[in-house]
């Protein structure tokens, strides 16, 4: 039997551990960036994680001709008008660490009450076909930034964000938990949806 391809727009490890345990099973072949180590990284140049998501999906399809799948994340603070947002993956600077942009957040919400520092984790997630087709998902969890780093599981900015949902830091979670009740749980539980009945099933 052969399967139609679908590749995944990342070469972050961390991310396609995620997304392939979200998406569970699918009729697919699934790849990822990393199988077509030549091809060039489009300049994210969008202003919304949307239209970045949408850049990298296009682009990727574009190049291999494979359908292609493609998420931006982002941390948006309330207090902090919404930052770090689109530049959530750079808030501290253009080769920052995951260490650097969380040590970042925690020195602008230094002095600030625990019920002035809700959050949110965003991700969208873009599938482009070779059709020309494109659909969007999106998936949201509200949680708050701690005052400190806890846990050492996850990446990026798991070790500030409380998740009520979760009773402790995304970095405290199993991966099943954090999977469960994620932005890009929420996110890519739609896209394997969609993806079933894009293959013929509805299971």
């Amino acid at each position: 039997m052969n399967l139609r391809r679908l590749v995944l727009a990342t070469h972050n490890p961390h991310k396609v551990r995620e997304i392939l345990a979200i998406l569970g099973s699918l009729p697919y072949e699934v790849l990822t960036a990393a199988d077509f180590p030549d091809l060039p990284e489009p300049e994210e140049t969008g202003s919304t994680l949307a239209e970045n998501a949408i850049i990298k999906a296009r682009a990727l399809n574009a190049e291999t001709g494979i359908w292609a799948l493609a998420d931006d994340s982002g941390l948006e603070i309330d207090r902090l008008g919404g930052a770090p947002g689109v530049i959530s993956a750079r808030f501290a600077g253009p080769d920052c660490t995951f260490a650097d942009n969380n040590s970042k957040v925690l020195r602008l919400m230094e002095g600030i009450p625990v019920g002035q520092r809700t959050a949110r984790f965003r991700c969208v997630a873009a599938l482009a076909m070779e059709d020309g087709r494109l659909e969007v998902f999106d998936g949201v969890t509200e949680g708050v930034i701690t005052f400190h780093t806890s846990g050492e599981a996850g990446f990026g900015y798991d070790p500030i964000f409380f998740s009520p949902a979760l009773g402790g830091t995304f970095a405290q979670a199993s991966d099943e938990a954090k999977n469960r009740v994620s932005h890009r749980g929420r996110a890519f539980q739609q896209v394997a949806r969609r993806l079933r009945l894009l293959a013929g099933q509805t299971g």
